[in-house]
């Protein structure tokens, strides 16, 4: 399959997790020509702001902060080469729930509270206008349980089943070839735990076992090596001003936790054959020294 003819959909749940999870494989693909689409569920209205000049944001009653971040969201697509960019329902359909537990989970517009065939029949249309081959999202658990990620999960996934029925909404039936999972390998935590605890950097350091995410590495199925890329990945997230303190090579979120930003990233393929195995960049070429073979490319295997 030519690069060219390679179309790529990713479901996120707001506003920076594109760039903070996938930037460097989106930046990647666009740069060899592929077409790329990201799908934004909500306006990420909930998002703890960082920089207080820009507190003003948060303010319920004025609401401004989902507005901003959009802003925010078009500078770091420009920042990865993204020019196909989709909020699932358009811009506002759905609401950001906010954490786990909290009050605005129950508010009626909330991504968390939507009809899952309802908007999943949104991400319907977008599949079978762009027709991609790969669909990336998150796992079960939303990578790390917000709830508007999960809700993402069950939106892709049932999309990914109903684009493939014939007689469900409108268009023609298309069947994505591949759909995969967001991970971050055990291991990569632990280098980068290890790495920060020796750093200069100012966040806070905690134990990997404390941490809401990591994959064990025998699920790895797929590993893209975007190095080149990472300074669009770290532009991208530095548009992210409300969201995001970058410090090269780390950034942190609102609880000023530490993190390495990643030019090699990491998936699960959930559905689909995946494609030949090969290994990992080696240690001497300033790889990560994996000991695992993986595939290298979402497109592996798809004719």
């Amino acid at each position: 399959m030519a690069m060219t003819d390679r179309r790529l959909l990713l479901v996120h749940a707001h506003p920076d997790d594109e760039s903070i999870g996938t930037g460097a494989t989106m930046a990647k693909y666009v740069a060899e020509g592929a077409h790329v689409t990201l799908v934004t569920c909500t306006l990420g209205e909930e998002g703890e702001v960082i920089p207080g000049d820009l507190a003003h944001l948060a303010s319920d009653r004025d609401d401004a902060l989902g507005p901003y971040r959009v802003g925010e969201l078009a500078a770091a697509c420009a920042a990865l080469g993204v020019e196909d960019h989709r909020f699932l329902g358009g811009q506002g359909r759905w609401r950001d729930s906010g954490m786990m537990g909290a009050a605005t989970n129950e508010r009626p517009q909330a991504f968390w509270r939507a009809d899952l065939d309802e908007a999943a029949g949104e991400l319907v249309k977008i599949i079978r206008e762009v027709r991609p081959q790969v669909l990336v999202t998150y796992d079960g658990n939303g990578f790390y349980g917000h709830p508007d990620h999960i809700q993402a999960h069950r939106v892709a996934h049932r999309a990914f089943e109903l684009a493939a029925e014939p007689g469900f909404g409108e268009g023609r039936a298309w069947q994505v070839a591949k759909l995969y999972h967001t991970a971050h390998p055990r291991s990569v935590l632990r280098r980068t735990v290890e790495a920060l605890r020796e750093a200069d950097h100012g966040f806070v350091v905690e134990d990997v076992d404390d941490l809401p995410f990591g994959t064990p590495d025998e699920d790895i199925t797929t590993e893209i090596d975007a190095r080149p890329w990472i300074g669009n990945k770290m532009e991208a997230m530095r548009a992210h001003a409300t969201q995001i303190t970058v410090a090269d090579p780390w950034f942190a979120l609102s609880n000023n936790v530490g993190q390495e930003v990643l030019g090699v990233e990491h998936y699960v393929l959930a559905v689909g054959v995946p494609g030949r195995a090969v290994p990992g960049p080696a240690v001497e070429a300033g790889g990560l020294g994996e000991p695992h073979n993986r595939e290298n490319d979402l497109f592996a295997g798809i004719g």
